[in-house]
């Protein structure tokens, strides 16, 4: 390619013709660098990130210590296959880990490359252990899009739809978050867990029967069902049922984990003991690694031969995360979300307070540390709001991924999720007082704009 040729190449136009139309994309853009909580395209365009990859690079891109562990790691080797001998980076990054778990009991691990990988190896641990078919997942959660976990996710319909028939043995019951039930933000977080569990337990005497029941699966912070965290009482009720019928309780934190809630993993705040966890994303800062982890005896349930996996626990992904824990040591990182959490939960409530036409718009700011979720209602929060049930979104236009494009046209990149009208904040864990600000300044001029675009409807 010529040096013309290159500067007239459209990349951008390039993937959309080479690269499957099946991966959804918010933007055009082609990314080629990135430092901290930026990004910068090919066209020079520097963007402030606050997806953080989906939650992945929770350090921010590129964070120096952690790109250098993974050089030194490339020439020492890259590819120390798990079902050959040991991985001595491997076997380091558990010693580092061991401590960070959320349980004691949790201290043998199968690493795998993808949160979607991981999950399908929780299914197929508690199947093998319990030797009973079936899994009950969450109505909202998201486990991922392989034909496996498809069928475990259940925040939308088209991660599965037209691919079936996906993996059987899975059935759904109820979460404790307000807009699944026709609620408001107002109804009592008791309520809630009382009918979420009340409809477990029918679940159990309807559907699935414990003798046929492997375990629960679930995410204890909802992310692609709407940034929801799971209180305490639910998840303890969680435990108490698994415990009373032999079911297996496993918690997904792909997403919540490591730092992004405010601890390493969500269910600390909660003391509830999760037979298995499932962790990936900001487990490496973008190099591909995940897996889960649970207590010797369980895991010896398995025969030798049942797990593994090509690239399984890749040698350079697992200095990586070697490095990650280094950084959240040295680096204090837990503080910084905690008094990120502070400042940008204490700007969106101060605006949804506001009485303004944007801040009339907001009607539940939640979530914990640095995984935040910001749902609209057209109305103040009432039971007619249009996010009592998913079929007000067909009625009128979603305020959220409006308010994307704006955000976008200046610049930031930021998220929406959810069947329900719900913007999801997940900027990097290091992400600065300033830049934080700035953030909050291009989301309050973009949520404006949109609040006086929808006035004059």
């Amino acid at each position: 390619m010529t040096t013309q040729e290159k500067e007239s190449f459209d990349a951008a136009a390039f993937g959309e013709a080479h690269i499957t139309k099946g991966i959804g994309r918010l933007t055009k853009h082609v990314f080629e660098e990135g430092k901290g909580s930026y990004i910068t395209t090919d066209k020079g365009v520097k963007l402030l990130d606050l997806t953080s990859g989906i939650g992945v690079v929770n350090l921010g891109h590129c964070h120096p210590k952690v790109s250098e562990a993974a050089a030194k790691q490339c020439m020492k080797i890259t590819h120390a296959q798990v079902n050959i001998g040991f991985n001595k980076t491997q076997v380091e990054l558990i010693q580092d880990m061991l401590p960070i778990m959320p349980h004691k009991s949790l201290d043998t691990f199968f690493f795998w490359n993808s949160g979607a990988e991981a999950v399908e190896a929780a299914v197929k641990l508690a199947r093998a252990a319990t030797k009973k078919p079936n899994i009950i997942v969450m109505q909202g959660s998201y486990h991922g899009r392989t034909n496996a976990t498809a069928s475990l996710t259940r925040s939308k319909t088209i991660y599965g739809e037209g691919h079936g028939p996906l993996m059987s043995g899975v059935f759904a019951t109820a979460f404790p978050y307000y807009s699944q039930w026709c609620a408001t933000p107002e109804n009592s977080t008791e309520e809630l867990v009382t009918e979420a569990l009340h409809q477990l337990k029918l679940t159990l005497q309807q559907q699935t029967a414990p003798s046929d029941t492997a375990a629960i699966l679930l995410e204890p912070v909802l992310g692609e069902g709407g940034y929801v965290p799971a209180p305490p009482e639910f998840l303890h009720g969680l435990r108490r049922i698994c415990d009373e019928n032999n079911i297996l309780l496993i918690c997904d934190e792909v997403q919540s984990g490591y730092g992004r809630t405010g601890t390493m993993f969500f269910v600390e705040e909660s003391g509830v003991r999760p037979d298995v966890l499932i962790f990936a994303k900001g487990v490496a800062n973008g190099f591909p690694l995940s897996g889960i982890v649970a207590s010797k005896e369980l895991m010896d349930k398995q025969k030798p031969g049942s797990m593994g996996g090509t690239y399984a626990g890749n040698a350079v992904a697992c200095a990586a995360a070697r490095a990650v824990l280094q950084v959240f040591k040295e680096e204090k990182v837990l503080d910084n979300v905690a008094a990120r959490s502070k400042q940008l939960f204490g700007f969106l409530n101060e605006l949804k307070a506001s009485g303004t036409k944007a801040g009339n718009l907001i009607e539940d700011v939640r979530g914990r540390g640095l995984m935040v979720g910001l749902q609209f209602a057209r109305t103040p929060s009432k039971a007619g709001s249009q996010n009592a049930a998913a079929m007000f979104a067909k009625q009128q236009p979603q305020i959220a991924p409006k308010v994307v494009q704006e955000c976008l046209k200046r610049n930031m990149l930021l998220l929406s999720t959810s069947v329900f009208d719900v913007l999801r904040f997940i900027p990097a864990l290091k992400i600065s007082e300033e830049e934080l600000s700035t953030a909050c300044s291009i989301f309050k001029e973009s949520l404006e704009a949109v609040a006086e675009e929808i006035s004059k409807e």
